[in-house]
């Protein structure tokens, strides 16, 4: 990974700053005449990296903004939307702030909508609004994987291409998905975080986001289905898996019901950042020996990150949410101006994001595809103070 300015650190932490004031309002803003190149994402410093066994691809680290090409690109005259999972959530906020900077590099139209709620029904209003305003490509992290079809199968049959990021909807609404990391390596490293934190044996239970949250969901599925096909997890225990609905005060409340009910707990897994964050602060609070992994954004879990008595993780996982709005982007850019149509086999420039170009896979289930942009990255005590200046 390449070291970057702490000038740089401190463009890419105010560019999603600014953005997590925007609360439920569209950001819309157009691209002056002659496109500004984008601020470079700060990476932290090559000694920083994690242990050999838990290292990261290069795609894990967060990539350098694309400058725009001379004279602009395809996304010039065009409006590019991205709709998240609700106001006020941090890690959306920076993948929106990805998007947002590398759509205006490229000198096209940025439109952000952060829903008042983390529900369908607050996304599907949105979605009407973009289409009335005959938007060219719309990219969701979608709070439902069935609810939103109707209205982005209204979307696509208005021309307009639609992509999903971060969490998919069925994949006859919507080209082509955008994926954080592989399900099957996201849910193999919580369910190996769990399985070190109990010793191998013992009870655990998981804090998801919503009960329709399809990322959760199938990062959920993956650690049951290698639960149940290895014999090196027979002595683990998922007591529960409860649903904060990515709002702190439940979060919060769901953690202390998890403490109260079983006694016997030794591991909460939260792969939401909203929940892991909720839960840190209520086990380092009430001095719980219950320990806690999952997903987490660096800036919000460094002063719970460590490997003693006196903080509640020891360590967690993640991605660079701003690179992955960053390839959202760059995926409705080549979608709009022709380049790709979101088939198997297709490939793409993504910038200078470390994995481009870009090849468009297959999905498991063969049912639809999707673009992955790297594995998961271990952040610990030997690495975390100095991502948590970056995001």
């Amino acid at each position: 990974m390449k070291k970057k300015t702490v000038s740089a650190m401190l463009a890419a932490v105010l560019t999603g700053a600014l953005l997590a004031g925007c609360g439920s309002a569209a950001t819309t803003t157009a691209p002056a005449e002659s496109a500004a190149p984008a601020v470079e994402s700060a990476a932290p410093a090559e000694s920083a990296a994690p242990a050999e066994s838990a290292a990261p691809a290069e795609s894990a680290a967060p990539a350098k903004s694309a400058a725009p090409a001379e004279g602009g690109s395809g996304a010039a005259g065009h409006t590019y939307a991205i709709v998240t999972k609700s106001a006020g959530n941090p890690y959306n906020e920076r993948e929106a702030s990805g998007f947002q900077e590398t759509i205006e590099a490229e000198g096209g139209t940025c439109i952000v909508q952060h829903p008042e709620a983390a529900t369908a029904d607050a996304q599907i209003a949105v979605i009407q609004s973009l289409i009335s305003q005959g938007v060219d490509s719309i990219a969701i992290a979608a709070n439902d994987a069935n609810a939103l079809t109707a209205a982005l199968t209204e979307a696509k049959d208005a021309g307009i291409k639609v992509i999903t990021l971060d969490s998919d909807v069925t994949p006859e609404a919507r080209l082509t998905f955008c994926n954080q990391a592989g399900v099957t390596e996201v849910g193999q490293a919580l369910l190996d975080a769990v399985y070190d934190l109990t010793g191998g044996e013992g009870q655990y239970a998981i804090l998801s986001a919503t009960s329709q949250a399809t990322n959760q969901n199938a990062w959920i599925a993956a650690m049951e289905e290698i639960t149940k096909s290895d014999e090196k997890y027979s002595k683990l225990e998922c007591v529960e898996v409860a649903y904060g609905d990515d709002e702190p005060q439940k979060s919060t409340d769901q953690t202390q019901a998890l403490l109260q009910n079983y006694p016997d707990l030794k591991v909460i897994c939260s792969p939401t950042t909203v929940g892991i964050a909720a839960a840190a602060k209520v086990l380092q609070d009430q001095g719980s020996s219950v320990k806690l992994t999952g997903l987490g954004l660096p800036s919000e879990m460094a002063e719970y990150i460590g490997d003693d008595d006196a903080h509640s993780c020891p360590y967690m996982f993640l991605w660079n949410p701003i690179d992955l709005g960053k390839l959202a982007a760059y995926t409705s850019i080549a979608l709009v101006d022709g380049t790709i149509t979101g088939a198997e086999g297709e490939t793409f420039e993504a910038g200078d994001l470390e994995s481009s170009p870009y090849t468009i896979k297959a999905l498991a289930d063969g049912t639809g595809s999707e673009i992955i942009l790297g594995p998961p990255f271990k952040f610990d005590p030997s690495n975390i103070e100095e991502w948590s200046k970056v995001y």
